[in-house]
Protein backbone atom coordinates (compact mmCIF):
# COMPACT_ATOMS: atom_id res chain seq x y z
CA UNK A 1 0.00 0.00 0.00
CA UNK A 2 1.54 3.29 -1.14
CA UNK A 3 0.54 6.45 0.71
CA UNK A 4 1.33 10.10 0.03
CA UNK A 5 3.25 10.32 3.27
CA UNK A 6 5.91 8.07 1.77
CA UNK A 7 6.94 10.93 -0.51
CA UNK A 8 7.73 13.29 2.34
CA UNK A 9 11.23 11.92 2.68
CA UNK A 10 12.15 12.63 -0.92
CA UNK A 11 13.51 16.01 -1.98
CA UNK A 12 13.47 15.24 -5.71
CA UNK A 13 10.97 13.93 -8.26
CA UNK A 14 11.10 10.25 -9.09
CA UNK A 15 13.31 9.21 -11.99
CA UNK A 16 11.86 9.34 -15.49
CA UNK A 17 10.89 6.00 -17.00
CA UNK A 18 8.33 4.46 -19.33
CA UNK A 19 5.17 3.06 -17.75
CA UNK A 20 2.18 1.24 -19.16
CA UNK A 21 -1.06 1.82 -17.25
CA UNK A 22 -3.94 -0.61 -17.77
CA UNK A 23 -7.41 -0.82 -16.24
CA UNK A 24 -10.86 -2.22 -16.91
CA UNK A 25 -12.36 1.04 -18.21
CA UNK A 26 -11.46 4.64 -19.03
CA UNK A 27 -13.69 7.72 -19.10
CA UNK A 28 -12.70 9.61 -22.26
CA UNK A 29 -13.75 13.13 -21.30
CA UNK A 30 -13.03 14.44 -24.80
CA UNK A 31 -15.59 12.20 -26.49
CA UNK A 32 -17.83 11.43 -23.53
CA UNK A 33 -17.44 7.70 -24.06
CA UNK A 34 -16.37 4.86 -21.80
CA UNK A 35 -13.41 2.96 -23.29
CA UNK A 36 -13.00 -0.71 -22.40
CA UNK A 37 -9.59 -2.17 -21.52
CA UNK A 38 -7.56 1.04 -21.96
CA UNK A 39 -3.80 1.14 -22.32
CA UNK A 40 -1.92 4.34 -21.48
CA UNK A 41 1.79 4.61 -22.23
CA UNK A 42 3.76 7.22 -20.30
CA UNK A 43 7.29 8.49 -20.78
CA UNK A 44 8.98 11.17 -18.70
CA UNK A 45 5.69 12.02 -17.02
CA UNK A 46 3.66 12.61 -20.17
CA UNK A 47 1.31 10.41 -22.16
CA UNK A 48 2.76 9.17 -25.45
CA UNK A 49 -0.06 6.79 -26.39
CA UNK A 50 -3.57 6.01 -25.16
CA UNK A 51 -6.36 3.82 -26.47
CA UNK A 52 -8.06 0.45 -26.19
CA UNK A 53 -5.96 -2.71 -25.82
CA UNK A 54 -4.79 -3.98 -29.17
CA UNK A 55 -4.51 -0.53 -30.68
CA UNK A 56 -1.44 0.53 -28.67
CA UNK A 57 2.09 -0.78 -29.07
CA UNK A 58 3.59 -1.42 -25.64
CA UNK A 59 7.33 -0.54 -25.44
CA UNK A 60 9.59 -3.34 -24.34
CA UNK A 61 10.76 -3.03 -20.76
CA UNK A 62 8.06 -0.58 -19.70
CA UNK A 63 7.00 -0.76 -16.07
CA UNK A 64 3.45 -2.03 -15.74
CA UNK A 65 0.85 -0.37 -13.52
CA UNK A 66 -2.13 -2.70 -13.73
CA UNK A 67 -5.20 -1.22 -12.07
CA UNK A 68 -7.28 -4.34 -12.51
CA UNK A 69 -11.05 -3.79 -12.53
CA UNK A 70 -10.87 -0.07 -11.75
CA UNK A 71 -12.02 2.80 -13.97
CA UNK A 72 -9.49 5.50 -14.85
CA UNK A 73 -10.16 9.20 -15.42
CA UNK A 74 -7.99 12.28 -15.86
CA UNK A 75 -6.74 13.80 -12.63
CA UNK A 76 -9.40 16.20 -11.37
CA UNK A 77 -9.00 20.00 -11.42
CA UNK A 78 -10.46 22.36 -8.82
CA UNK A 79 -10.54 25.93 -10.10
CA UNK A 80 -11.21 27.62 -6.76
CA UNK A 81 -9.34 26.60 -3.61
CA UNK A 82 -7.58 28.28 -0.69
CA UNK A 83 -4.99 25.73 0.40
CA UNK A 84 -3.65 27.87 3.23
CA UNK A 85 -7.08 28.41 4.84
CA UNK A 86 -8.73 26.20 7.46
CA UNK A 87 -12.54 26.45 7.82
CA UNK A 88 -12.26 25.69 11.53
CA UNK A 89 -10.48 29.00 12.09
CA UNK A 90 -13.47 31.27 11.55
CA UNK A 91 -13.76 34.88 12.68
CA UNK A 92 -10.68 36.04 14.61
CA UNK A 93 -9.45 32.54 15.55
CA UNK A 94 -6.69 32.76 12.97
CA UNK A 95 -5.13 35.61 14.98
CA UNK A 96 -4.06 33.06 17.60
CA UNK A 97 -1.41 31.80 15.20
CA UNK A 98 1.73 33.32 13.75
CA UNK A 99 1.36 34.32 10.12
CA UNK A 100 3.63 31.55 8.83
CA UNK A 101 1.22 29.00 10.34
CA UNK A 102 -0.84 29.32 7.16
CA UNK A 103 2.00 28.02 5.01
CA UNK A 104 2.45 25.05 7.36
CA UNK A 105 -1.18 23.96 7.23
CA UNK A 106 -1.08 24.43 3.47
CA UNK A 107 1.31 21.48 3.29
CA UNK A 108 -1.25 19.22 4.95
CA UNK A 109 -4.09 20.55 2.84
CA UNK A 110 -2.15 20.03 -0.39
CA UNK A 111 -1.54 16.39 0.49
CA UNK A 112 -5.23 15.88 1.33
CA UNK A 113 -6.25 17.47 -1.96
CA UNK A 114 -3.97 15.26 -4.01
CA UNK A 115 -5.10 12.15 -2.13
CA UNK A 116 -8.69 13.06 -3.04
CA UNK A 117 -7.81 12.85 -6.74
CA UNK A 118 -7.34 16.55 -7.51
CA UNK A 119 -4.02 16.72 -9.32
CA UNK A 120 -4.32 20.40 -10.35
CA UNK A 121 -5.81 23.35 -8.47
CA UNK A 122 -6.08 27.08 -8.96
CA UNK A 123 -5.34 28.78 -5.64
CA UNK A 124 -7.25 32.05 -5.80
CA UNK A 125 -5.85 34.02 -2.91
CA UNK A 126 -3.45 33.53 -0.01
CA UNK A 127 -1.39 35.69 2.32
CA UNK A 128 2.33 36.25 2.22
CA UNK A 129 2.87 34.44 -1.09
CA UNK A 130 2.30 31.17 0.76
CA UNK A 131 0.78 29.59 -2.34
CA UNK A 132 4.02 30.22 -4.21
CA UNK A 133 6.04 28.63 -1.40
CA UNK A 134 3.72 25.62 -1.48
CA UNK A 135 3.95 25.38 -5.26
CA UNK A 136 7.76 25.48 -5.11
CA UNK A 137 7.85 22.82 -2.39
CA UNK A 138 5.61 20.50 -4.41
CA UNK A 139 7.48 21.04 -7.68
CA UNK A 140 10.78 20.47 -5.91
CA UNK A 141 9.59 17.14 -4.54
CA UNK A 142 9.78 18.21 -0.89
CA UNK A 143 6.09 17.70 -0.14
CA UNK A 144 3.20 15.99 -1.99
CA UNK A 145 0.45 18.02 -3.55
CA UNK A 146 -1.33 19.00 -6.74
CA UNK A 147 -0.07 21.23 -9.51
CA UNK A 148 -0.83 24.78 -8.35
CA UNK A 149 -1.81 27.77 -10.46
CA UNK A 150 -1.19 30.57 -7.99
CA UNK A 151 -2.93 33.95 -7.72
CA UNK A 152 -0.91 35.12 -4.67
CA UNK A 153 -2.83 38.05 -3.12
CA UNK A 154 -6.39 38.64 -4.27
CA UNK A 155 -6.92 42.19 -5.52
CA UNK A 156 -9.71 44.49 -4.39
CA UNK A 157 -10.92 47.98 -3.58
CA UNK A 158 -10.37 49.82 -0.32
CA UNK A 159 -13.03 48.62 2.11
CA UNK A 160 -14.17 45.87 -0.21
CA UNK A 161 -14.45 42.11 0.16
CA UNK A 162 -10.70 41.60 -0.32
CA UNK A 163 -9.82 44.23 2.27
CA UNK A 164 -9.61 43.80 6.08
CA UNK A 165 -12.62 45.52 7.62
CA UNK A 166 -13.52 43.34 10.58
CA UNK A 167 -11.16 44.82 13.18
CA UNK A 168 -11.23 48.14 15.09
CA UNK A 169 -10.14 51.24 13.23
CA UNK A 170 -6.78 51.57 15.01
CA UNK A 171 -5.68 48.09 13.95
CA UNK A 172 -3.20 48.18 11.07
CA UNK A 173 -2.78 45.14 8.80
CA UNK A 174 -0.77 44.65 5.62
CA UNK A 175 -3.11 45.04 2.62
CA UNK A 176 -0.92 44.05 -0.33
CA UNK A 177 -3.77 43.35 -2.75
CA UNK A 178 -5.61 46.65 -2.38
CA UNK A 179 -5.57 49.16 -5.24
CA UNK A 180 -7.96 51.89 -6.38
CA UNK A 181 -8.24 53.66 -9.72
CA UNK A 182 -7.18 52.36 -13.15
CA UNK A 183 -3.54 53.42 -12.92
CA UNK A 184 -2.96 51.99 -9.45
CA UNK A 185 -4.74 48.80 -10.46
CA UNK A 186 -2.52 48.38 -13.51
CA UNK A 187 0.51 48.84 -11.28
CA UNK A 188 -0.76 46.26 -8.80
CA UNK A 189 -1.31 43.71 -11.57
CA UNK A 190 2.25 44.26 -12.76
CA UNK A 191 3.59 43.90 -9.22
CA UNK A 192 1.75 40.62 -8.59
CA UNK A 193 2.95 39.32 -11.94
CA UNK A 194 6.53 40.29 -11.05
CA UNK A 195 6.26 38.39 -7.78
CA UNK A 196 5.02 35.20 -9.42
CA UNK A 197 1.24 35.35 -9.78
CA UNK A 198 0.00 33.18 -12.65
CA UNK A 199 -3.62 34.34 -12.51
CA UNK A 200 -5.20 37.53 -11.20
CA UNK A 201 -8.15 37.13 -8.84
CA UNK A 202 -10.06 40.27 -7.88
CA UNK A 203 -13.18 41.10 -5.89
CA UNK A 204 -15.81 42.69 -8.11
CA UNK A 205 -18.54 42.60 -5.45
CA UNK A 206 -19.04 41.97 -1.76
CA UNK A 207 -18.89 38.49 -0.32
CA UNK A 208 -19.96 36.19 2.48
CA UNK A 209 -16.79 36.09 4.58
CA UNK A 210 -16.10 39.80 4.89
CA UNK A 211 -17.36 42.49 7.22
CA UNK A 212 -19.33 45.56 6.21
CA UNK A 213 -19.95 44.51 2.62
CA UNK A 214 -23.21 43.48 1.02
CA UNK A 215 -23.18 40.45 -1.24
CA UNK A 216 -24.40 42.15 -4.37
CA UNK A 217 -22.68 45.53 -4.13
CA UNK A 218 -20.26 46.28 -6.98
CA UNK A 219 -16.81 47.34 -5.70
CA UNK A 220 -14.81 48.23 -8.81
CA UNK A 221 -16.06 50.56 -11.54
CA UNK A 222 -16.23 49.49 -15.17
CA UNK A 223 -13.13 51.56 -15.93
CA UNK A 224 -11.21 49.89 -13.11
CA UNK A 225 -12.19 46.39 -14.24
CA UNK A 226 -11.33 47.26 -17.84
CA UNK A 227 -7.86 48.38 -16.79
CA UNK A 228 -7.27 45.31 -14.61
CA UNK A 229 -8.29 42.78 -17.25
CA UNK A 230 -6.46 44.52 -20.08
CA UNK A 231 -3.23 44.66 -18.07
CA UNK A 232 -3.44 41.03 -16.98
CA UNK A 233 -4.20 39.79 -20.47
CA UNK A 234 -1.33 41.85 -21.90
CA UNK A 235 0.95 40.01 -19.45
CA UNK A 236 -0.49 36.63 -20.51
CA UNK A 237 -2.48 36.02 -17.33
CA UNK A 238 -6.07 34.84 -16.94
CA UNK A 239 -8.43 36.79 -14.69
CA UNK A 240 -10.91 35.41 -12.14
CA UNK A 241 -13.57 37.74 -10.76
CA UNK A 242 -15.15 37.08 -7.36
CA UNK A 243 -18.68 38.30 -8.05
CA UNK A 244 -22.05 37.58 -6.43
CA UNK A 245 -24.20 40.53 -7.57
CA UNK A 246 -25.37 40.78 -11.17
CA UNK A 247 -24.10 44.34 -11.66
CA UNK A 248 -20.56 43.34 -10.72
CA UNK A 249 -20.83 40.11 -12.68
CA UNK A 250 -21.94 41.92 -15.80
CA UNK A 251 -19.28 44.62 -15.53
CA UNK A 252 -16.62 41.94 -15.09
CA UNK A 253 -17.92 40.08 -18.14
CA UNK A 254 -17.91 43.26 -20.21
CA UNK A 255 -14.31 43.81 -19.12
CA UNK A 256 -13.41 40.39 -20.53
CA UNK A 257 -12.70 38.30 -17.43
CA UNK A 258 -12.01 34.62 -18.00
CA UNK A 259 -13.98 33.18 -15.07
CA UNK A 260 -16.72 34.39 -12.77
CA UNK A 261 -16.38 32.97 -9.26
CA UNK A 262 -19.61 32.26 -7.34
CA UNK A 263 -21.96 34.03 -9.86
CA UNK A 264 -24.76 33.78 -7.30
CA UNK A 265 -27.12 36.47 -8.61
CA UNK A 266 -26.27 36.21 -12.30
CA UNK A 267 -29.23 36.93 -14.57
CA UNK A 268 -30.20 36.42 -18.20
CA UNK A 269 -28.00 39.36 -19.22
CA UNK A 270 -25.07 37.69 -17.44
CA UNK A 271 -25.71 34.45 -19.29
CA UNK A 272 -25.81 36.26 -22.65
CA UNK A 273 -22.60 38.15 -21.89
CA UNK A 274 -20.83 34.95 -20.77
CA UNK A 275 -21.88 33.07 -23.90
CA UNK A 276 -20.72 35.95 -26.08
CA UNK A 277 -17.34 36.39 -24.39
CA UNK A 278 -16.63 32.71 -23.75
CA UNK A 279 -16.22 33.25 -20.01
CA UNK A 280 -16.68 30.36 -17.61
CA UNK A 281 -18.76 30.22 -14.43
CA UNK A 282 -17.12 28.60 -11.39
CA UNK A 283 -19.88 28.05 -8.84
CA UNK A 284 -19.26 26.62 -5.37
CA UNK A 285 -22.68 25.07 -4.83
CA UNK A 286 -21.83 22.50 -2.15
CA UNK A 287 -20.25 24.55 0.61
CA UNK A 288 -23.52 26.15 1.78
CA UNK A 289 -24.32 22.83 3.48
CA UNK A 290 -21.06 22.85 5.44
CA UNK A 291 -21.08 26.55 6.32
CA UNK A 292 -24.58 26.51 7.77
CA UNK A 293 -24.02 23.21 9.61
CA UNK A 294 -20.57 23.94 11.06
CA UNK A 295 -19.96 27.68 10.71
CA UNK A 296 -21.12 28.81 14.15
CA UNK A 297 -19.05 26.09 15.83
CA UNK A 298 -16.06 27.18 13.72
CA UNK A 299 -16.32 30.76 14.95
CA UNK A 300 -17.95 32.31 11.88
CA UNK A 301 -19.74 35.53 12.95
CA UNK A 302 -23.52 35.79 12.60
CA UNK A 303 -23.10 38.57 10.01
CA UNK A 304 -21.44 36.10 7.68
CA UNK A 305 -23.83 33.24 8.41
CA UNK A 306 -26.76 35.55 7.60
CA UNK A 307 -25.23 36.33 4.21
CA UNK A 308 -24.72 32.64 3.55
CA UNK A 309 -28.38 31.96 4.33
CA UNK A 310 -29.23 34.70 1.83
CA UNK A 311 -27.12 33.32 -0.98
CA UNK A 312 -27.05 29.51 -0.70
CA UNK A 313 -30.29 28.43 -2.37
CA UNK A 314 -30.24 31.31 -4.85
CA UNK A 315 -26.76 30.34 -6.05
CA UNK A 316 -27.91 26.78 -6.73
CA UNK A 317 -30.92 28.03 -8.64
CA UNK A 318 -28.64 30.29 -10.68
CA UNK A 319 -26.35 27.33 -11.38
CA UNK A 320 -29.31 25.42 -12.76
CA UNK A 321 -30.42 28.36 -14.89
CA UNK A 322 -26.91 29.06 -16.19
CA UNK A 323 -26.46 25.43 -17.17
CA UNK A 324 -29.80 25.42 -19.02
CA UNK A 325 -28.79 28.65 -20.76
CA UNK A 326 -25.62 27.06 -22.11
CA UNK A 327 -23.08 28.99 -20.04
CA UNK A 328 -19.71 27.24 -19.96
CA UNK A 329 -18.97 25.90 -16.49
CA UNK A 330 -15.98 24.62 -14.53
CA UNK A 331 -15.61 22.91 -11.16
CA UNK A 332 -14.72 25.30 -8.32
CA UNK A 333 -15.33 24.18 -4.75
CA UNK A 334 -13.96 27.05 -2.59
CA UNK A 335 -12.22 24.40 -0.46
CA UNK A 336 -10.81 26.19 2.54
CA UNK A 337 -14.31 27.42 3.29
CA UNK A 338 -15.03 23.73 3.88
CA UNK A 339 -12.45 21.00 4.58
CA UNK A 340 -9.77 20.22 2.04
CA UNK A 341 -9.85 16.72 0.62
CA UNK A 342 -13.65 16.83 0.50
CA UNK A 343 -13.67 18.74 -2.80
CA UNK A 344 -15.55 15.94 -4.59
CA UNK A 345 -18.63 16.42 -2.42
CA UNK A 346 -19.67 19.07 -4.92
CA UNK A 347 -20.15 16.59 -7.78
CA UNK A 348 -23.41 15.31 -6.33
CA UNK A 349 -24.75 18.87 -6.01
CA UNK A 350 -23.87 19.57 -9.63
CA UNK A 351 -25.92 16.60 -10.80
CA UNK A 352 -28.73 17.39 -8.34
CA UNK A 353 -29.00 20.85 -9.91
CA UNK A 354 -29.04 19.85 -13.54
CA UNK A 355 -25.80 18.40 -14.86
CA UNK A 356 -25.30 14.85 -16.02
CA UNK A 357 -22.45 12.95 -14.32
CA UNK A 358 -20.41 13.31 -17.51
CA UNK A 359 -20.93 17.10 -17.58
CA UNK A 360 -19.88 17.39 -13.94
CA UNK A 361 -16.74 15.34 -14.61
CA UNK A 362 -15.95 17.39 -17.72
CA UNK A 363 -16.29 20.57 -15.64
CA UNK A 364 -13.44 19.25 -13.46
CA UNK A 365 -11.29 17.97 -16.30
CA UNK A 366 -11.39 19.08 -19.94
CA UNK A 367 -13.34 22.30 -19.26
CA UNK A 368 -11.08 23.32 -16.40
CA UNK A 369 -7.96 22.60 -18.46
CA UNK A 370 -9.30 24.84 -21.22
CA UNK A 371 -10.28 27.61 -18.80
CA UNK A 372 -6.77 27.54 -17.34
CA UNK A 373 -5.29 27.84 -20.82
CA UNK A 374 -3.44 24.59 -20.18
CA UNK A 375 -5.19 22.08 -22.39
CA UNK A 376 -1.81 20.93 -23.68
CA UNK A 377 -0.92 19.75 -20.18
CA UNK A 378 -3.97 18.76 -18.12
CA UNK A 379 -7.65 17.87 -18.34
CA UNK A 380 -7.70 14.64 -20.34
CA UNK A 381 -5.98 11.30 -20.81
CA UNK A 382 -4.54 12.23 -24.17
CA UNK A 383 -1.21 12.21 -25.99
CA UNK A 384 1.10 15.01 -24.91
CA UNK A 385 -0.58 15.77 -21.60
CA UNK A 386 0.77 15.03 -18.16
CA UNK A 387 0.02 11.50 -16.98
CA UNK A 388 -2.27 12.74 -14.21
CA UNK A 389 -4.70 9.87 -13.75
CA UNK A 390 -7.03 8.66 -11.01
CA UNK A 391 -8.76 5.31 -10.64
CA UNK A 392 -12.08 4.55 -8.97
CA UNK A 393 -14.29 1.53 -8.39
CA UNK A 394 -17.37 1.28 -10.59
CA UNK A 395 -18.80 3.60 -13.22
CA UNK A 396 -18.74 7.34 -12.36
CA UNK A 397 -20.88 8.07 -15.43
CA UNK A 398 -23.67 6.17 -13.69
CA UNK A 399 -22.94 7.40 -10.15
CA UNK A 400 -20.74 10.47 -9.81
CA UNK A 401 -20.56 10.03 -6.02
CA UNK A 402 -18.03 7.26 -6.71
CA UNK A 403 -15.50 10.11 -6.99
CA UNK A 404 -15.72 10.62 -3.23
CA UNK A 405 -13.46 7.60 -2.84
CA UNK A 406 -10.33 7.55 -5.00
CA UNK A 407 -8.06 4.59 -4.22
CA UNK A 408 -5.40 5.35 -6.84
CA UNK A 409 -3.76 8.63 -7.82
CA UNK A 410 -1.04 8.97 -10.45
CA UNK A 411 0.61 12.34 -10.99
CA UNK A 412 3.07 12.84 -13.80
CA UNK A 413 3.36 9.06 -14.20
CA UNK A 414 4.25 8.58 -10.54
CA UNK A 415 1.99 6.39 -8.43
CA UNK A 416 1.50 8.67 -5.42
CA UNK A 417 -1.45 6.88 -3.81
CA UNK A 418 -2.55 3.25 -3.93
CA UNK A 419 -4.93 2.11 -1.21
CA UNK A 420 -6.49 -0.82 -3.06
Amino acid sequence: MLLLAALLGSAAPLAAETQVITAARMVDVLTGRMVAAPVVVVNDGRIIAAGPAGSIAVPAGARAIDLGDLTILPGLIDMHVHLTSDPRLGGDRQLRYVRSFQAVIGVAHAAQTLAAGFTTVRNVGSDGYDDLALKQGIEGGYVPGPRIVAATHAMGATGGHCDTNQYPAEFDFPRPGIADGPDAIRGKVRELHRRGAEVIKFCATGGVFSSGTSLGAQQYSQAEMDALVAEAHMLGMKVAAHAHGNSGINSALRAGVDTIEHASFADSTSFELARKSGAWFSMDIYNDDYILAEGAKNGVPEENLAKEREVGLKQRQTFQAAHKAGVKMVFGSDAGVYPHGQNARQFAKMTEWGMTPLEAIQAATVNAGEALGRSADVGAIAVGRFADIIAVRGDPLADVSILLSVPVVIKGGNLVKDTR
